[in-house]
């Protein structure tokens, strides 16, 4: 029987708390025997969501917690004052080993500073990286940074693509995982002077399998499995990718119901059609880990729901039994 991994869930965090969270620590829990999830938040509120479900009570703790912070606030002044919001009480369970994961789709700014001031980083590691998966033509690639590093040097770049190649290569089995830089050109010599900059550094890098440039539009196509840029690029790609995947799968449905005659076609290719459209289904991917901390930080869309809130729970069994932090460490402590 594998090990039991110990996942703190802010059941405050989102705008569907507490009950789709708890939801998904249901569905987690009944799915998975080896997770127990620790929700951290207003014990009434959590023990009304839990009341007269069916789940082993042994792997669900409530830990409780009396404040909430709210994304309109300032991250730092929150994560200080704020000592016993569902956030901070959650990352200090990863910080003393309690659990072996924090998960939330409350305040970005929020988990982001908080993971770094409580969970801490690795040693070695500059500057953690959010790093969602997205759905492509050829599977699932890994956008780094998506939101974390608005201003990005080069050799943060860099170890984001070491980082993101340790990732697929032992979370998603993707051996020799093919590392890009997001660009405006194929060509070597186009970009801002940040991917100027950073071409060089990730080509010589003998810890990766850089391939060059990747334009926006061919991410899709899977034209890499790591996809690296700052974080303001890669909001702006991971926002339109998620809005243009909406718009489509939104239209196809509709169309298909608009006569007689799709009805039918619909019908024919149902599970097809049910199996190519879950592939681009967001939420079918969990949420994005915050890489390089000591412990594992993932952040959810703050619209999850039961299915994406169980997916990013289910993931921290992998992250942990790959040990991934370890091999971060490994890869960028220069006295590991």
């Amino acid at each position: 029987m594998s090990e039991t991994v110990h996942v703190a869930l802010d059941a405050m965090g989102g705008d569907h708390s507490p009950g789709e969270i708890v939801a998904g620590a249901l569905l987690a829990v009944n799915e998975r025997d080896n997770i127990v999830v620790h929700l951290v938040g207003d014990h009434e509120k959590v023990a009304a969501e839990l009341q007269g479900k069916d789940y082993p009570a042994d792997r669900i703790i409530q830990v409780d917690s009396t404040e909430v912070i709210d994304p309109n606030e300032a991250p730092v002044m929150a994560i200080r004052k704020k000592k016993d919001s569902s956030i901070v009480v959650g990352l200090n369970l990863v910080k003393s080993g309690e659990c072996d994961a924090f998960v939330s789709a409350g305040s970005s700014g929020a988990i982001l500073v908080g993971g770094q001031l409580i969970a801490g980083r690795i040693k070695g590691v500059e500057r953690p990286p959010l790093a969602p998966l997205i759905p492509t033509a050829k599977g699932v690639s890994l956008l780094v940074d998506c939101g974390a590093n608005v201003d990005a040097r080069p050799s943060h770049l860099l170890q984001f693509a070491k980082m993101g190649a340790i990732y697929m290569e032992h979370v998603l089995g993707v051996k020799n995982p093919r590392v890009a830089i997001l660009n405006i050109g194929a060509e070597e010599e186009k970009g801002n002077a940040l991917v100027k900059e950073s071409y060089p550094l990730l080509k010589a890098c003998p810890d990766i399998n850089f391939t060059g440039s990747i334009e926006a539009r061919d991410i899709a196509a899977g034209g890499a499995d790591v996809i690296v840029c700052e974080a303001f690029a890669g909001n702006v790609a991971l926002k339109m990718y998620e809005g243009v995947g909406s718009v489509l799968l939104s239209e196809i449905k509709k169309s298909m119901m608009s006569s007689l005659k799709t009805k039918i076609g619909a019908l024919l290719i149902k599970g097809s059609l049910k199996q190519t459209l879950k592939k681009f289904d967001a939420t079918e991917y969990g949420g994005a880990p915050l890489l390089g901390l000591k412990g594992l930080v993932v952040k959810t869309h703050g619209n999850a729901k039961r299915k994406e809130v169980r997916n990013s729970i289910i993931q921290c069994i992998t992250f942990k039994e790959e040990r991934i932090g370890e091999r971060i460490r490994e890869r960028l402590d220069p006295e590991a």
